[in-house]
C-alpha cells in the first residue's frame, strides 16, 4: 500500500511535537541530571577518606556556579576529622575530606544523599574497605539512601552503569532531539536500521576512545558542538531535506535536478559523523564519575548497551505515535511538518550560544 509523502511528514510533525514542549522548559537546565560521585575509601580501621564530586553549572555572574542542594550524610557516630579546600573544575566542584566511624566503622547505618528525592540526579556511591572488599551502589531521588558494611556485597556491582547509561539517554535531551531528527531523514525500515546502527557504531567508538584515555576532548567545546549538530539538522530540515529521500529515497533536497549534497542522501553517514561527536558528549558523564578499576571494560559495555536501550526506547516510542497517526488517517495541518522543526532548531541555537558563551573569559 502506498502511503501519502506529505501525509507521512505531516505524522513525523507531530510525533516531534510533544517531545518540543518537554525540551523548552529542559533548556535552562539541560544537565542537572548528570549524575554526582560519592567515594569512600578506607585507610585505617573505622577512618574514611571522602571524596564528593557534583556536577556544576556556571553562573551569568562572573565566577559563581549553580549546584543542586545535596549532601552526603553519613551515620550518627561518624564525625569530621579533616578537610580539603574545594576544587572547581568546568563540570563539577570536588570536595575531599576524612571521616572516623570508630572501632565500628560504618555498621548497619546508612549513608544519605540529602536533597536527592527533590531531583532527577543519580548519585552513585563507592566503598572500598580495607579488607579489599567493595561496593557500588546507586542512589537514586526514591532511594536516596543504603547500608554499607564489608558483608553487604563483597564485589563490583557494575550493573549500576547500565541505569546510568539509559538515563543519561532519556535526560539528555540534545542528544534526544538529535536522533529524533535524524528519523525525520529516513523513509524506509532499512534506511532506519542503517541510521540507528551508524549512530551507534560511531558514539561507541569515541565513548571507549575518551573514557579509556585514547582520545580526550575539552567537554564545553563538544557540547556546543553537539548543540550545533542538531541546529545544522533542524536547517536542513526546514530547508526540504526531509523531503529528498521521498518514498524511495531518490533525489536531492531542490528536486532530481539539484545537485546540492543532502543529508537525506546518505543519512546513515550524517548519524555516523555526528555519532563520533555525541559519543564524546557520553563520555562527560562517565568522566564526572570515572569507572572501576576491577571492571573498567565491562562497566563500560554496560553503560554503551544502556545509551543504546534508551534510544532504542525513543525510536519504538516514536514509531508507535507514527503507526497511530497513519492508522487514525486524521487530517494534519500543514503547520505540523514546519513548527516542530523551527522549535528544534530553536532550542539547539540556544544551547549553542549558551555553551559558546560559558566558554568566553569574564569581562573584568
Amino acid at each position: 500500500m502506498k502511503t501519502d509523502p506529505r501525509r507521512e511528514r505531516r505524522a513525523r510533525g507531530w510525533m516531534l511535537a510533544p517531545l518540543a514542549a518537554v525540551a523548552m522548559p529542559a533548556v535552562l537546565a539541560a544537565h542537572e541530571v548528570r549524575p554526582a560521585y560519592l567515594e569512600l575509601t578506607e585507610m585505617s580501621a573505622g577512618r574514611f577518606e571522602v571524596l564528593w564530586k557534583q556536577p556544576v553549572l556556571a553562573d551569568a555572574e562572573p565566577g559563581l556556579i549553580r549546584r543542586l542542594p545535596l549532601r552526603p550524610a553519613f551515620p550518627a557516630h561518624c564525625r569530621e576529622a579533616g578537610r580539603a579546600l574545594p576544587e572547581v573544575t568546568a563540570s563539577a566542584l570536588i570536595e575531599r575530606w576524612t571521616i572516623d566511624c570508630g572501632a565500628g566503622g560504618l555498621g548497619d547505618a546508612p549513608i544519605e544523599i540529602a536533597g536527592l528525592p527533590r531531583t532527577l540526579t543519580d548519585v552513585l556511591l563507592r566503598v572500598r574497605f580495607r579488607d579489599g572488599a567493595s561496593l557500588d551502589h546507586l542512589l537514586r531521588p526514591e532511594a536516596p539512601r543504603v547500608a554499607v558494611s564489608p558483608e553487604t556485597n563483597g564485589g563490583m556491582a557494575v550493573p549500576a552503569y547500565l541505569r546510568l547509561g539509559v538515563e543519561h539517554l532519556l535526560f539528555g535531551f540534545d542528544h534526544i532531539l538529535f536522533v529524533v531528527g535524524l528519523m525525520f531523514l529516513v523513509r524506509r525500515p532499512l534506511q532506519l536500521v542503517q541510521v540507528v546502527t551508524a549512530f551507534t557504531a560511531a558514539h561507541s567508538i569515541t565513548l571507549a576512545l575518551s573514557t579509556l584515555g585514547v582520545v580526550t576532548l575539552s567537554q564545553r567545546p563538544v557540547e556546543a558542538v553537539i548543540a550545533l549538530s542538531i541546529l545544522y539538522l533542524a536547517v536542513e530540515l526546514t530547508r526540504g531535506a526531509g523531503r529528498a529521500g521521498g518514498a524511495d529515497g531518490a533525489g536531492g533536497a531542490g528536486g532530481p535536478g539539484d545537485e546540492r549534497w543532502s543529508p537525506a542522501r546518505s543519512p546513515w553517514a550524517i548519524a555516523f559523523g555526528f555519532g563520533l561527536l555525541h559519543g564524546f558528549g557520553f563520555a562527560g558523564a562517565l568522566a564526572d564519575i570515572g569507572l572501576p578499576e576491577q571492571a573498567r571494560a565491562m562497566a563500560l559495555l554496560l553503560f554503551n548497551v544502556g545509551v543504546e536501550i534508551g534510544q532504542l526506547m525513543i525510536v519504538g516510542v516514536l514509531l508507535a505515535l507514527l503507526y497511530g497517526l497513519r492508522v487514525r488517517r486524521a487530517p494534519l495541518p500543514a503547520v505540523a511538518v514546519q513548527a516542530p522543526i523551527y522549535v528544534m532548531g530553536t532550542v539547539a541555537a540556544y544551547w549553542f550560544l549558551e555553551r559558546v558563551l560559558s566558554m568566553a573569559p569574564p569581562i573584568r
